[in-house]
Protein backbone atom coordinates (compact mmCIF):
# COMPACT_ATOMS: atom_id res chain seq x y z
CA UNK A 1 0.00 0.00 0.00
CA UNK A 2 1.24 3.43 -1.22
CA UNK A 3 2.07 5.52 1.57
CA UNK A 4 -0.12 8.82 2.18
CA UNK A 5 1.79 12.44 2.40
CA UNK A 6 -0.34 13.51 5.86
CA UNK A 7 -0.70 17.13 5.44
CA UNK A 8 -1.34 19.68 7.52
CA UNK A 9 -3.70 23.30 6.57
CA UNK A 10 -2.85 25.98 8.51
CA UNK A 11 -5.47 28.84 8.23
CA UNK A 12 -7.91 26.40 6.66
CA UNK A 13 -11.12 29.06 7.36
CA UNK A 14 -9.83 31.23 4.83
CA UNK A 15 -10.40 31.45 1.32
CA UNK A 16 -6.64 29.98 0.32
CA UNK A 17 -6.84 27.25 2.59
CA UNK A 18 -10.34 26.38 2.02
CA UNK A 19 -9.34 25.96 -1.51
CA UNK A 20 -6.40 23.64 -1.08
CA UNK A 21 -8.32 21.09 1.13
CA UNK A 22 -11.03 21.15 -1.67
CA UNK A 23 -8.04 20.17 -3.63
CA UNK A 24 -6.51 17.71 -1.73
CA UNK A 25 -9.57 15.82 -1.04
CA UNK A 26 -8.89 14.76 -4.48
CA UNK A 27 -5.43 13.92 -4.27
CA UNK A 28 -4.66 10.22 -4.36
CA UNK A 29 -1.38 10.24 -2.28
CA UNK A 30 -3.20 13.19 0.49
CA UNK A 31 -4.24 12.79 3.79
CA UNK A 32 -5.58 15.39 5.11
CA UNK A 33 -4.06 14.96 8.98
CA UNK A 34 -4.65 18.58 10.82
CA UNK A 35 -6.33 21.83 9.90
CA UNK A 36 -6.18 25.20 11.84
CA UNK A 37 -7.78 28.21 12.21
CA UNK A 38 -7.27 29.53 15.98
CA UNK A 39 -10.65 32.03 15.87
CA UNK A 40 -12.83 29.26 14.40
CA UNK A 41 -11.08 26.16 16.28
CA UNK A 42 -13.36 24.07 17.18
CA UNK A 43 -15.73 23.63 15.06
CA UNK A 44 -15.91 21.18 11.38
CA UNK A 45 -14.72 22.60 8.27
CA UNK A 46 -18.76 22.23 7.19
CA UNK A 47 -19.69 24.77 9.61
CA UNK A 48 -17.45 27.11 8.03
CA UNK A 49 -17.50 25.62 4.54
CA UNK A 50 -21.40 23.68 3.25
CA UNK A 51 -19.65 22.64 0.32
CA UNK A 52 -17.15 20.18 2.49
CA UNK A 53 -20.83 18.96 3.94
CA UNK A 54 -19.72 15.53 2.30
CA UNK A 55 -16.53 14.86 3.80
CA UNK A 56 -17.46 15.16 7.79
CA UNK A 57 -14.40 12.74 8.17
CA UNK A 58 -12.14 15.95 7.63
CA UNK A 59 -10.53 17.05 10.90
CA UNK A 60 -12.29 19.61 13.16
CA UNK A 61 -10.10 22.72 13.32
CA UNK A 62 -7.44 23.33 16.23
CA UNK A 63 -5.23 26.18 17.35
CA UNK A 64 -1.99 25.66 15.22
CA UNK A 65 -0.05 25.38 18.53
CA UNK A 66 -2.63 21.80 19.07
CA UNK A 67 -1.18 20.18 15.96
CA UNK A 68 1.60 17.37 16.62
CA UNK A 69 3.52 18.35 13.80
CA UNK A 70 6.03 15.43 14.08
CA UNK A 71 3.43 12.83 12.70
CA UNK A 72 3.10 15.38 9.63
CA UNK A 73 5.00 15.46 6.17
CA UNK A 74 4.15 18.53 4.54
CA UNK A 75 2.64 21.88 6.33
CA UNK A 76 0.64 24.42 3.78
CA UNK A 77 1.13 27.56 5.21
CA UNK A 78 -2.10 29.68 4.83
CA UNK A 79 -2.11 32.36 7.36
CA UNK A 80 -1.45 36.17 6.64
CA UNK A 81 2.15 37.74 6.24
CA UNK A 82 4.52 37.95 9.75
CA UNK A 83 1.94 35.06 11.78
CA UNK A 84 3.19 32.33 8.89
CA UNK A 85 6.73 32.77 9.63
CA UNK A 86 6.24 33.56 13.48
CA UNK A 87 5.15 29.58 13.74
CA UNK A 88 6.81 28.11 10.29
CA UNK A 89 10.07 29.38 11.17
CA UNK A 90 9.69 27.15 14.73
CA UNK A 91 9.11 24.27 12.64
CA UNK A 92 12.20 21.37 12.14
CA UNK A 93 10.11 18.26 11.27
CA UNK A 94 7.70 18.77 8.18
CA UNK A 95 8.20 19.77 4.75
CA UNK A 96 6.73 23.67 5.01
CA UNK A 97 4.99 25.31 1.36
CA UNK A 98 4.06 28.70 2.32
CA UNK A 99 1.37 30.86 1.07
CA UNK A 100 1.95 34.07 2.88
CA UNK A 101 4.43 36.83 1.65
CA UNK A 102 6.84 36.16 4.58
CA UNK A 103 9.22 33.76 2.38
CA UNK A 104 9.07 35.67 -1.46
CA UNK A 105 11.22 38.30 -0.76
CA UNK A 106 15.33 37.60 -0.61
CA UNK A 107 15.77 40.96 1.39
CA UNK A 108 14.71 41.55 4.80
CA UNK A 109 14.96 45.13 4.54
CA UNK A 110 12.76 45.03 1.61
CA UNK A 111 10.24 43.12 3.51
CA UNK A 112 10.64 45.36 6.41
CA UNK A 113 9.44 48.08 4.15
CA UNK A 114 6.60 46.60 2.11
CA UNK A 115 5.42 44.80 4.79
CA UNK A 116 5.23 47.25 7.91
CA UNK A 117 7.60 45.43 10.09
CA UNK A 118 10.97 43.22 10.80
CA UNK A 119 10.72 40.10 9.13
CA UNK A 120 9.95 37.16 12.15
CA UNK A 121 12.64 34.68 10.91
CA UNK A 122 15.24 36.24 8.84
CA UNK A 123 17.54 33.69 9.18
CA UNK A 124 15.45 31.14 7.25
CA UNK A 125 15.63 33.51 4.02
CA UNK A 126 18.73 31.83 2.14
CA UNK A 127 17.22 28.80 2.49
CA UNK A 128 13.57 29.47 0.99
CA UNK A 129 13.27 28.47 -2.39
CA UNK A 130 11.08 30.77 -4.74
CA UNK A 131 7.91 28.37 -5.99
CA UNK A 132 7.40 29.52 -8.90
CA UNK A 133 6.97 25.75 -10.31
CA UNK A 134 8.13 25.90 -14.09
CA UNK A 135 11.25 27.77 -12.76
CA UNK A 136 11.74 25.89 -9.42
CA UNK A 137 11.31 22.36 -10.58
CA UNK A 138 15.43 21.58 -10.12
CA UNK A 139 15.36 22.72 -7.07
CA UNK A 140 12.02 21.64 -5.27
CA UNK A 141 12.58 17.67 -4.55
CA UNK A 142 15.17 18.94 -1.71
CA UNK A 143 13.50 21.97 -0.64
CA UNK A 144 13.06 22.21 2.52
CA UNK A 145 10.81 25.52 2.79
CA UNK A 146 9.11 26.29 -0.53
CA UNK A 147 7.93 29.85 -1.08
CA UNK A 148 4.35 29.93 -3.01
CA UNK A 149 4.71 33.14 -5.46
CA UNK A 150 1.33 35.82 -4.87
CA UNK A 151 -1.09 35.18 -7.41
CA UNK A 152 -0.25 38.81 -9.62
CA UNK A 153 3.65 38.06 -9.39
CA UNK A 154 2.45 34.36 -10.80
CA UNK A 155 0.48 35.45 -13.60
CA UNK A 156 2.78 38.34 -14.58
CA UNK A 157 6.13 36.21 -14.25
CA UNK A 158 5.06 33.59 -16.39
CA UNK A 159 4.17 36.18 -18.90
CA UNK A 160 7.42 38.11 -19.13
CA UNK A 161 10.05 36.08 -17.45
CA UNK A 162 11.06 34.38 -20.62
CA UNK A 163 10.46 36.60 -22.47
CA UNK A 164 13.31 39.36 -20.50
CA UNK A 165 15.48 36.03 -20.23
CA UNK A 166 15.57 35.49 -24.23
CA UNK A 167 16.30 39.41 -24.18
CA UNK A 168 13.14 39.76 -26.83
CA UNK A 169 12.13 42.45 -24.83
CA UNK A 170 13.73 45.29 -22.56
CA UNK A 171 13.82 45.59 -18.60
CA UNK A 172 12.93 49.33 -19.22
CA UNK A 173 9.45 50.79 -18.91
CA UNK A 174 7.30 48.15 -18.30
CA UNK A 175 3.78 48.77 -17.38
CA UNK A 176 1.14 46.11 -15.88
CA UNK A 177 -2.39 46.33 -15.08
CA UNK A 178 -3.75 44.08 -12.97
CA UNK A 179 -7.20 42.30 -12.65
CA UNK A 180 -8.82 39.92 -10.09
CA UNK A 181 -11.51 38.89 -8.09
CA UNK A 182 -12.50 39.92 -4.90
CA UNK A 183 -11.11 36.29 -2.96
CA UNK A 184 -8.05 37.85 -3.51
CA UNK A 185 -8.64 40.29 -1.17
CA UNK A 186 -9.54 37.63 1.73
CA UNK A 187 -12.40 36.68 3.42
CA UNK A 188 -11.90 38.98 6.78
CA UNK A 189 -14.58 41.34 7.05
CA UNK A 190 -13.71 44.82 5.15
CA UNK A 191 -16.12 47.57 3.79
CA UNK A 192 -14.87 48.31 0.56
CA UNK A 193 -15.43 44.56 0.01
CA UNK A 194 -19.49 44.46 0.76
CA UNK A 195 -21.24 43.43 -1.79
CA UNK A 196 -22.77 46.96 -2.64
CA UNK A 197 -19.37 48.11 -2.62
CA UNK A 198 -17.94 45.50 -5.11
CA UNK A 199 -21.02 45.04 -7.29
CA UNK A 200 -21.16 46.87 -10.78
CA UNK A 201 -17.93 48.53 -10.38
CA UNK A 202 -14.51 48.13 -11.02
CA UNK A 203 -11.68 49.57 -8.84
CA UNK A 204 -8.25 50.18 -8.47
CA UNK A 205 -5.96 50.17 -5.64
CA UNK A 206 -2.56 49.88 -3.79
CA UNK A 207 -2.05 52.49 -6.63
CA UNK A 208 1.97 53.01 -6.68
CA UNK A 209 2.92 50.59 -3.55
CA UNK A 210 0.94 47.49 -3.89
CA UNK A 211 3.05 44.57 -1.54
CA UNK A 212 3.47 42.53 -5.38
CA UNK A 213 5.31 45.20 -6.61
CA UNK A 214 9.07 43.87 -4.88
CA UNK A 215 8.23 40.74 -5.64
CA UNK A 216 7.61 41.09 -9.29
CA UNK A 217 10.90 43.23 -9.42
CA UNK A 218 13.12 41.06 -7.52
CA UNK A 219 12.05 37.79 -10.02
CA UNK A 220 12.15 40.19 -13.39
CA UNK A 221 15.30 41.62 -12.53
CA UNK A 222 16.80 37.78 -12.19
CA UNK A 223 15.48 36.71 -15.15
CA UNK A 224 16.77 39.71 -16.72
CA UNK A 225 20.49 39.70 -15.30
CA UNK A 226 19.68 43.36 -14.95
CA UNK A 227 17.46 46.07 -12.27
CA UNK A 228 13.82 46.22 -13.38
CA UNK A 229 10.80 48.44 -11.90
CA UNK A 230 7.63 48.11 -13.07
CA UNK A 231 5.09 50.00 -12.89
CA UNK A 232 2.03 48.19 -11.70
CA UNK A 233 -1.78 48.74 -11.24
CA UNK A 234 -4.05 46.29 -9.41
CA UNK A 235 -7.66 47.00 -9.94
CA UNK A 236 -10.56 44.87 -7.80
CA UNK A 237 -13.42 43.68 -10.28
CA UNK A 238 -17.14 42.39 -9.26
CA UNK A 239 -16.39 38.42 -9.44
CA UNK A 240 -15.49 35.82 -6.93
CA UNK A 241 -12.41 34.38 -8.70
CA UNK A 242 -9.86 34.97 -11.91
CA UNK A 243 -6.96 37.43 -12.55
CA UNK A 244 -6.39 38.73 -15.82
CA UNK A 245 -2.82 40.82 -16.10
CA UNK A 246 -2.09 42.78 -19.35
CA UNK A 247 2.06 43.68 -19.73
CA UNK A 248 3.36 46.49 -21.67
CA UNK A 249 7.02 45.80 -22.36
CA UNK A 250 9.35 47.30 -25.09
CA UNK A 251 10.46 44.89 -27.77
CA UNK A 252 14.42 44.57 -28.16
CA UNK A 253 15.92 46.05 -31.67
CA UNK A 254 15.28 43.93 -34.06
CA UNK A 255 12.66 41.74 -32.63
CA UNK A 256 8.80 41.76 -33.36
CA UNK A 257 5.80 40.04 -32.14
CA UNK A 258 6.59 36.58 -33.96
CA UNK A 259 9.75 36.03 -31.79
CA UNK A 260 7.81 36.68 -28.90
CA UNK A 261 5.33 34.24 -29.60
CA UNK A 262 8.18 31.82 -30.56
CA UNK A 263 9.82 32.32 -27.21
CA UNK A 264 6.96 31.70 -24.98
CA UNK A 265 5.99 28.94 -27.50
CA UNK A 266 9.30 27.02 -27.23
CA UNK A 267 9.80 27.77 -23.15
CA UNK A 268 6.13 26.58 -22.35
CA UNK A 269 5.76 23.49 -24.92
CA UNK A 270 6.14 21.26 -22.50
CA UNK A 271 4.39 22.39 -19.20
CA UNK A 272 1.26 20.63 -18.58
CA UNK A 273 -0.56 23.71 -17.08
CA UNK A 274 0.89 26.87 -19.39
CA UNK A 275 -0.45 26.99 -22.48
CA UNK A 276 0.06 29.95 -25.33
CA UNK A 277 -2.95 30.43 -27.05
CA UNK A 278 -3.31 30.74 -31.03
CA UNK A 279 -2.76 34.03 -32.73
CA UNK A 280 -5.10 36.57 -31.60
CA UNK A 281 -7.11 35.23 -29.16
CA UNK A 282 -7.14 37.28 -26.33
CA UNK A 283 -6.63 35.08 -22.52
CA UNK A 284 -9.80 35.26 -20.54
CA UNK A 285 -10.48 34.09 -17.01
CA UNK A 286 -13.11 31.72 -18.13
CA UNK A 287 -10.88 29.90 -19.83
CA UNK A 288 -9.20 28.81 -16.44
CA UNK A 289 -11.82 29.04 -13.74
CA UNK A 290 -11.36 26.62 -10.92
CA UNK A 291 -8.36 24.96 -12.65
CA UNK A 292 -4.61 25.07 -12.24
CA UNK A 293 -4.38 26.22 -15.99
CA UNK A 294 -2.65 29.19 -17.15
CA UNK A 295 -3.14 31.14 -20.37
CA UNK A 296 -0.66 34.27 -22.19
CA UNK A 297 -0.79 35.32 -25.31
CA UNK A 298 1.12 38.39 -27.47
CA UNK A 299 -0.02 41.38 -29.58
CA UNK A 300 1.37 43.98 -31.26
CA UNK A 301 0.57 47.59 -29.54
CA UNK A 302 -0.46 50.64 -31.84
CA UNK A 303 3.24 52.57 -30.75
CA UNK A 304 5.68 50.81 -33.35
CA UNK A 305 8.40 48.80 -30.84
CA UNK A 306 5.89 47.94 -28.33
CA UNK A 307 4.07 44.73 -27.38
CA UNK A 308 1.02 43.59 -25.59
CA UNK A 309 1.77 40.22 -23.52
CA UNK A 310 -1.65 39.08 -21.70
CA UNK A 311 -2.08 36.37 -19.51
CA UNK A 312 -5.08 34.65 -17.41
CA UNK A 313 -5.05 32.63 -14.04
CA UNK A 314 -7.42 31.06 -11.38
CA UNK A 315 -5.96 33.58 -8.58
CA UNK A 316 -7.31 30.57 -6.00
CA UNK A 317 -5.72 28.00 -8.09
CA UNK A 318 -2.58 28.66 -10.04
CA UNK A 319 -2.17 31.41 -8.47
CA UNK A 320 -2.43 29.93 -4.96
CA UNK A 321 -3.25 26.87 -3.25
CA UNK A 322 -2.83 24.88 -7.06
CA UNK A 323 0.84 26.00 -7.33
CA UNK A 324 1.11 25.16 -3.89
CA UNK A 325 -0.44 21.16 -4.47
CA UNK A 326 2.03 21.58 -7.74
CA UNK A 327 5.05 22.64 -5.51
CA UNK A 328 4.20 19.92 -2.68
CA UNK A 329 4.05 17.25 -5.76
CA UNK A 330 7.68 18.05 -7.07
CA UNK A 331 8.91 17.89 -3.83
CA UNK A 332 8.06 14.65 -3.18
CA UNK A 333 8.67 12.96 -6.46
CA UNK A 334 5.26 12.89 -7.46
CA UNK A 335 3.40 13.92 -10.72
CA UNK A 336 3.75 16.95 -11.10
CA UNK A 337 -0.23 17.11 -11.96
CA UNK A 338 -1.53 15.13 -9.71
CA UNK A 339 -4.44 16.36 -8.27
CA UNK A 340 -4.57 18.94 -10.21
CA UNK A 341 -6.36 17.61 -13.63
CA UNK A 342 -9.45 19.32 -13.30
CA UNK A 343 -10.64 20.64 -16.03
CA UNK A 344 -11.47 24.94 -15.99
CA UNK A 345 -15.15 25.70 -15.03
CA UNK A 346 -17.55 26.67 -17.98
CA UNK A 347 -19.76 28.81 -17.77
Amino acid sequence: MTTPIRIAVLGASGYTGADLVRLALTHPRIEVAALSANSKAGQTMAEIWPHFAPYPSLPRLVPSESIDFSSIDAVFGCLPHAASASLLGTLSGPRIIDLSADFRLKDADVYAHWYGGAHPAPALLPEAVYGLSEYARASLPAARLVACPGCYPTAVLLALQPLLGAGVITPERITINALSGVSGAGRSLKEGNLFPEVAEAVHPYGIGHHRHMPEIDQQLSLASGSPVVVSFTPHLVPMNRGELVTCIAEMAPGTGIADLRATLAGRYAAEPFVHLLPEGLAPATRMVRGSNHTVVNVFADRVPGRAIIIAAIDNLVKGSSGQAIQNMNLMFGLPETMGLEAAPLFP
